[in-house]
């Protein structure tokens, strides 16, 4: 499960002598402090810093160890992370610690900055002599306590359980911590530090890895997998595979045992409202509503038509008036009449009185007479010489011009439709008639004539991607840029040559004729009838397609012939689900685990857990065998680590396959592998003969940081 922290601040503080000592056990992961004699931990909380910036004052706030997350929305966390004092598994941030230890003492009830109390101390394997000097001048120049000892937290954990019979005097101590594992062996209870050996992984690159695994299979969901929750998901789920390669191939192949192997983190979800059908009420108002808005968007249309009718009449009054005037004016004086007009001849007023009377018309709802006028009436200014115009009347020729060629071409193209929808009635109604007559033979008469077009259609586009012959150049089948050309391409390409050459003759005068320019024109011009759309046999092959639809229910047409009628389909969004919002846990639950025993996997070039019992018994200085037996048949696992399951009997399998045959091998686990630590540090600094063990002030004045190069913990009282 995972750990728990205590941060609730101590009141009996005074009530114990200065001879009482303080035990630490200064993890990488968590810092535990108490009282010597006792069984628990006053304090426990994860060993790191935060300092991030309040969003109102902006004032750097320190946190230590774990916090509320309640609390961090007053506080801008982005740019400062938490922090560790440790690398891998020793102290080397001693500005941070300074503020850990400050945290520590704080919550056990000090009151001042000086500590009258010995304390005892944990540090890892070997320690470095700089760390200890710095960590001793911590301790005796800012907090002025009178004595220190180190000791090292796995030795204690050892200690601990073989007072209550769980190990021998002779045996190894395997402790996976948070980033290192340890190793230690130990010979008549005094542990031997020259054959310990160390393997940088932990349970932090276990939590790193699983996390790193989970954010690639569930990227939608990153944001939830945070450092604290992954790692409760590492102690809650994960789990050492006998066999990594047995335990895979289960769910490689998805049997029924990878299911039920497999876990699942339901996160938040809320299913969304069902949308309930309106009730009778709800769609009587609704249609009320929509009743009055019609209503009120009819009347606004009749305002707007009865005051586009109120103007379309004045105009054409006004155009009356201009009219009769203009006839009343003399010959001579028509042109100066017309001039303060706007107008430039009398056909100009007539068609707008005709325009004009057509515009009411319409307003009016009444049927608008076709007036099939003639090309004069309609542009009088297209027949007349271009000298006699002037320049007002000239861009109004051209004007009419424009539109009586646009006029022109639409009234084109609706005969041309009109002429083929009658076409298409006209052949529907004779196949019709020829299906009454005889259906099965008109449906095997259709069906042929649908195959041979869709082959002649499929065939037309295959040359047009491929070509449809070869040159005999290539025997292979294949052909060149030139052979799938189409005519109006190779004119094209015939063109650009032909102007590149000309080019480098003498002196280029290109451009200098009007007619040159119509080169370009012909380059962009594109004869290939096929490319602008469907040629007549596609069109034949939709109708005969539709057609077949209508009178054979079986018939299925092919969707890849006409590609350019069918429309892309759009991408089906289907509703979230509960299964959409699960994060779940197959093979990451043995498989980050693993690196414990296959360091390599993260790149790291050392030994597993189990080859490590191994190195540790060769470095010895005695190389006796019954030593040797003594010491596999007395394997203690202690560490936060080494609470997976089916770690013992994994690590007893691989320690079996490298001693000899016959061999006794015996690996158990501390009886509280996260505790035993400080409650064996505790047990230690309560016997009175702790006090010979430790270093005061003076000592550390006196001598200095050599004489802690030969310190030397005895753990045998």
């Amino acid at each position: 499960m995972p750990f728990t922290s205590k941060i609730e601040r101590q009141t009996d503080y005074s009530d114990f002598p200065s001879s009482i000592p303080i035990v630490i056990d200064n993890g990488a992961s968590y810092f535990r402090i108490g009282w010597a004699g006792e069984s628990e931990p006053r304090v426990v909380f994860r060993n790191i810093v935060q300092r991030p910036r309040h969003k109102t004052t902006g004032e750097t706030v320190t946190i230590v160890g774990d916090h509320d997350p309640a609390l961090l929305k007053y506080f801008d966390c982005t740019r400062s992370g938490p922090r560790s004092a440790f690398d891998s598994d020793v102290v080397y941030q001693f500005e941070i610690m300074e503020y850990i230890l400050d945290f520590a003492f704080d919550r056990l009830g000090a009151n001042g900055s000086e500590i009258d109390h010995p304390i005892l101390i944990t540090e890892c394997v070997c320690n470095p002599v700089q760390s200890r000097s710095k960590m001793a001048e911590l301790l005796f120049e800012t907090y002025g306590v009178p004595s220190v000892a180190f000791g090292v937290d796995a030795a204690f954990s050892y200690k601990y359980n073989q007072q209550l019979g769980v190990c021998d005097k002779d045996g190894l101590a395997i402790c996976p911590g948070f980033s290192t594992i340890h190793v230690i062996p130990f010979v008549d209870g005094e542990p031997v530090y020259k054959g310990s050996c160390r393997t940088n992984v932990g349970g932090y690159h276990i939590t790193d890895y699983l996390k790193q695994l989970l954010s690639l299979k569930f990227p939608q969901h990153m944001a939830k997998l945070t450092w604290e929750k992954v790692e409760d998901l590492k102690m809650e789920h994960c789990y050492i595979a006998p066999d990594y390669f047995s335990e895979a191939q289960v769910f490689q192949k998805g049997t029924k045992e990878a299911e039920d192997k497999t876990r699942c983190w339901q996160l938040p979800w809320v299913p969304p409202p069902t949308e309930e059908p309106p009730s009778e009420e709800e769609i009587a108002r609704k249609a009320a509503i929509k009743e009055r808005q019609g209503q009120r968007l009819r009347e606004m249309a009749e305002a707007k038509r009865s005051s586009r009718i109120n103007e379309l009449e004045n105009q054409l009054h006004g155009l009356d008036f201009l009219l009769q005037q203009l006839e009343q004016v003399e010959e001579n004086d028509i042109p100066s009449f017309l001039a303060t007009t706007g107008y430039v001849s009398k056909q100009e007023i007539e068609a707008s009185i005709s325009k004009a009377t057509q515009s009411l018309r319409k307003a009016k709802g009444e049927q608008a007479e076709i007036e099939e006028s003639s090309t004069g009436e309609k542009y009088p200014l297209i027949h007349i010489p271009d000298h006699m115009l002037s320049l007002e009347q000239l861009k109004e020729k051209k004007r009419q011009i424009f539109l009586k060629t646009t006029t022109e071409g639409r009234l084109r193209a609706k005969q041309k439709r009109a002429e083929e929808g009658l076409e298409r009635e006209r052949k529907n109604q004779q196949d019709e008639e020829r299906r009454l007559e005889n259906p099965e033979l008109y449906l095997e008469q259709m069906r042929a004539k649908y195959k041979e077009l869709s082959e002649k259609v499929e065939q037309r586009k295959r040359l047009k991607t491929n070509g449809g012959h070869t040159n005999g150049n290539n025997p292979c089948g294949g052909v060149g840029r030139g052979e799938r050309l189409n005519a109006a391409q190779r004119e094209r390409m015939r063109l650009l040559t032909t102007a590149a050459f000309d080019r480098g003759k003498g002196e280029d005068t290109f451009g200098a004729k009007d007619e040159d320019w119509q080169l370009y024109k012909l380059m962009s011009k594109d004869n290939d009838d096929d490319e602008d759309g469907l040629d007549a046999d596609e069109v034949e092959l939709t109708r005969i397609s539709s057609r077949l639809q209508e009178v054979d229910p079986t018939f299925v047409p092919k969707q890849e012939v006409v590609p350019s009628q069918s429309a892309p389909e759009l991408p089906r969004i289907r509703p979230l689900t509960k299964e959409d919002f699960q994060i779940l846990l197959g093979v990451e639950r043995f498989r980050c685990p693993e690196i414990l025993f296959s360091p390599n996997w993260l790149g790291i070039d050392q030994v597993g857990l189990d080859e490590m019992a191994g190195v540790s018994i060769r470095r010895l200085p005695s190389k006796d065998p019954d030593l040797e037996e003594k010491l596999t048949s007395s394997i203690l696992l202690t560490g936060g680590s080494c609470l997976f399951p089916g770690i013992s009997e994994r690590l007893e399998a691989g320690i079996r396959m490298i001693r000899p045959c016959g061999a006794l091998i015996k690996v158990v686990r501390a009886l509280d592998p996260i505790l035993d630590a400080w409650r064996g540090a505790a047990l230690y600094a309560a016997d009175l003969q702790f006090l010979g063990q430790t270093f005061s002030k003076m000592d550390y004045y006196e001598k200095g940081e050599d004489w802690l190069r030969r310190y030397q913990f005895l753990y045998t009282l």
